[in-house]
């Protein structure tokens, strides 16, 4: 069982300090995992702990939700909530919120659901309807509720608000995803105050995800000046409209949370006086793309291998697979990011395949076949869905197995 609350060794207090080493940290990575098949995929539990105290630092003691659509391992899920400052979990698909009720009280669903069958789970059982709150934004999910079981012939139904918290510029447009249609204190308390009188309901939460600022690195590149600007502004923007918002409801339902932030904004969320908790969780297993922020720095908890099986010319080395391709728009940064040996580059016109993956660079030239080759993923979660488990490393060594998702048969979205 992983337990990140225990004493740390004195070698696995360092592990910060060997992660900035790539030489001592990818090595050991490979000497630890020499006996094991390729793919292998790996979580190495000094930087996971590093990077489970580092987000409760930087969100300045509001209590975390986890956010398990980035983590899809319920070893780390129990493990990061047993810690003090770690509170609830934004689920991502209810048959997931369902299945993770067995063993936790306090779920939100971060996202409307449609899935009859879910709900006619969840509506038949009053345990499960304690236990999990659903997310709404338009009286359609309500009334779709109700088709499953009318009120009064089911447990009455916890429900939260989404609000979109993107910018609205009258230069740029639209800044962050598209989410709920609620955008003012006026259009939330208007939805509000028509929840709050819908038999069989009850509003318990609000919910605003600041994409725009938590997803977006702010680091480097031609256009970091322009990203912090608007970001600084979205975040001044955001602030005055959460209170405003916080106001409004405060005469329509005695709220339980009101939920920002993630990973990428977790000091901004703090910070936010209107709000109760925050939500992260990309932030713990720390896939490439945080390496592009200023405020913060996570160590690589996660990481996966594959082994050389050819080499076409003496300057490339070819691994079998590789092509885990994150999701959102088809770029550059979406790929998998190979971390060692040093300086290796993927090819242009074939990047990373799905059965197999040149690479390019000094390196390459000393790769023989039959060595391994470490990537590290653009986003935290979705290896999981390629992998039955991960190898848990501590002090450079296998030290146990975390079966994912998928390992455990779910496969969830």
């Amino acid at each position: 069982m992983l337990d990140l609350t225990a004493e740390l060794s004195p070698t696995t207090v360092q592990h910060d300090a060997s992660a900035r080493d790539p030489g001592r940290y990818w090595r050991s990575l490979t000497e630890a995992t020499a006996h094991l098949p390729a793919p292998v995929a790996v979580i190495e539990q000094g930087a996971l702990r590093h990077n489970a105290m580092d987000l409760l630092v930087r969100s300045g003691g509001i209590p975390i939700r986890v956010a398990t659509k980035s983590v899809r391992v319920r070893g780390v899920l129990d493990a990061v909530l047993a810690i003090p400052g770690y509170r609830g979990i934004l689920a991502f698909t209810l048959a997931e919120a369902l299945w993770l009720a067995e063993d936790h009280d306090d779920i939100v669903l971060g996202y409307p659901t449609v899935d009859r069958a879910g709900l006619a789970t969840l509506l038949a059982d009053e345990k499960l309807a304690s236990r999990i709150t659903l997310m709404v934004d338009d009286l359609a999910h309500l009334d779709f509720i109700d088709s499953v079981a009318a009120p009064g012939s089911r447990p009455e139904v916890r429900v939260a608000i989404d609000v979109d918290a993107s910018l609205r510029s009258p230069v740029l447009g639209h800044i962050g995803v598209r989410r709920s249609s609620l955008y003012s204190a006026a259009d939330v308390a208007g939805f509000a105050r028509k929840v709050v009188r819908r038999a069989g309901f009850l509003l318990v939460g609000l919910q605003m995800y600041e994409a725009q600022i938590a997803g977006q690195g702010d680091a480097a590149g031609a256009d970091a000046p322009v990203i912090r600007v608007v970001q600084a502004r979205s975040r001044d923007e955001l602030r005055r409209r959460r209170a405003e918002i916080a106001d409004a409801m405060l005469n329509i339902a005695p709220l339980e949370f009101l939920n920002g932030g993630g990973t990428g904004s977790l000091e901004f969320t703090g910070s936010d006086e209107s709000l109760t908790e925050a939500t992260a969780g990309s932030g713990l297993l720390a896939g490439h793309l945080f390496d592009g922020y200023r405020a913060f720095s996570p160590a690589p908890a996660t990481a996966f291998a594959f082994d050389v099986v050819r080499k076409p010319t003496p300057d490339i080395a070819t691994v079998l697979g590789g092509g885990w391709i994150a999701s959102g728009p088809a770029v550059a940064s979406r790929q998998p990011v190979p971390v060692w040996p040093p300086r290796l580059q993927t090819m242009p016109r074939e990047a990373a395949g799905e059965v197999q993956t040149p690479l390019r660079g000094d390196a390459a030239r000393d790769l023989q076949i039959g060595d391994r080759v470490w990537f590290r993923h653009a986003k935290s979660g979705e290896p999981a869905e390629r992998i039955d488990s991960y190898h848990l490393v501590a002090d450079g060594v296998v030290v146990g197995e975390l079966p994912t998702y998928r390992g455990e048969g779910k496969s969830f979205l």
